[in-house]
Parts: C-alpha cells; sequence; structure tokens
C-alpha cells in the first residue's frame, strides 16, 4: 500500500520543483521529484490547456507509480497578445532555448503595445492512484516591463511585477513570491482538498 502523504512532483524543472517542495514543505505530504520516485520519463504535452496538461502528467505517472501524483502545468498570459504565450510559455522561443531567449521574443513582440497587462496561470492536477483527478487553479496578474530586473525566480519573473508590489517576481523573496504567486494559489486550493484524502 503506497505511503499516501507521499506526492510525486510530475516535472523535471528543478526551479519548479524547488519552489514546490517550499511551498509543501509546512504540510504533512512529503513531495517527492520524479527522480526520486524513479520515474525517468517525460510525459509528452499535448493538451492546449493548463489543465489538460496537468491531467495528462497527474494520470500517467499515478497509474504507472500505483501512488498520488501532483502535476503543475503553468505559464504566463500577455493580453495584447492574444493571451499568448499560454501553454506554450516553456517552448516559445522555440527548443533548448533558454529563458533569456524567450524574455526577448516575448518583449520584442511586445514592445509595439501599449497594454502590458498579463497574468501567471498554474493549474495543478492532484491524481489518486486509481487515475482520478481533481484540478485547482491560481492566478496572478501584473504587468510586463521592459527590461528584466532581479536575480531570483526563473522563467518570465525577470519582467513580471505582480499588482500592488513594485519588484518583479525576480527581485521578491523566495518567501515573498512563495506566498503571492499563482502555484502559492493553487497549491493552498490543493492542500485544503486533499488533507481530506
Amino acid at each position: 500500500m503506497p505511503d499516501r502523504k507521499t506526492l510525486i512532483i510530475a516535472s523535471n524543472n528543478k526551479h519548479k520543483i524547488t519552489e514546490l517542495k517550499s511551498i509543501l514543505k509546512d504540510s504533512q505530504f512529503q513531495a517527492l521529484s520524479m527522480a526520486e520516485a524513479g520515474f525517468n520519463h517525460e510525459v509528452e504535452e499535448t493538451g492546449t490547456t493548463f489543465e489538460e496538461n496537468a491531467i495528462l502528467k497527474a494520470r500517467s505517472i499515478a497509474l504507472e507509480k500505483h501512488t498520488f501524483v501532483f502535476a503543475d502545468d503553468s505559464g504566463l498570459e500577455v493580453e495584447a497578445l492574444d493571451y499568448r504565450p499560454g501553454v506554450y510559455s516553456a517552448r516559445y522561443a522555440g527548443k533548448g532555448a533558454s529563458d533569456m531567449d524567450r524574455i526577448n521574443k516575448l518583449l520584442g513582440e511586445l514592445e509595439s503595445k501599449s497594454n502590458k497587462r498579463a497574468r501567471f496561470v498554474s493549474v495543478i492536477a492532484i491524481s489518486k492512484p486509481d487515475g482520478s483527478v481533481e484540478t485547482f487553479r491560481g492566478e496572478v496578474y501584473g504587468n510586463i516591463i521592459s527590461e528584466p530586473r532581479g536575480k531570483n525566480g526563473f522563467g518570465y519573473d525577470p519582467i513580471f511585477i505582480p499588482e500592488g508590489y513594485d519588484k518583479t517576481f525576480a527581485e521578491l523573496s523566495s518567501e515573498v513570491k512563495n506566498s503571492i504567486s499563482h502555484r502559492a494559489k493553487s497549491s493552498a486550493k490543493m492542500l485544503k482538498a486533499i488533507s481530506s484524502y
């Protein structure tokens, strides 16, 4: 019988794993990376929404490992770019591109736009060992700035200033970011739900 307090994180993104483990550190659940759980292959993200991709990842690993799994699919949606890059946030500048490549592509497309409104979206899917899934969505709104600032965080964090702040996600401390972020919000909903599992 699997330990019901163990959750596998369906990601190979080291930054995301670190952030999620930090969010979960005071909960009653132990978070394991896929590598720590002995799951060594990628799950192809073929969905067209954050929900679809998160469900795909969570369910496939849960059915194989016979345990609880949570998968996060997240990204940046920019109003003036018809909510791109969205689910393609990590692949926005092509395969093998760096965070800075993606940032530069986005800033180039946004340069002539006056509307800089954007939101980060995180959808967490929790799969039980039988493959049944629940999803939890978190969003944080803010604005895109024209030049990257800050060394913390990852992805598009250096160009995103959340509402109510004057610093980018990459300038905020991990403690502050992890208390207000899209992933913190989806994680809080998820923790409340799975406490009854």
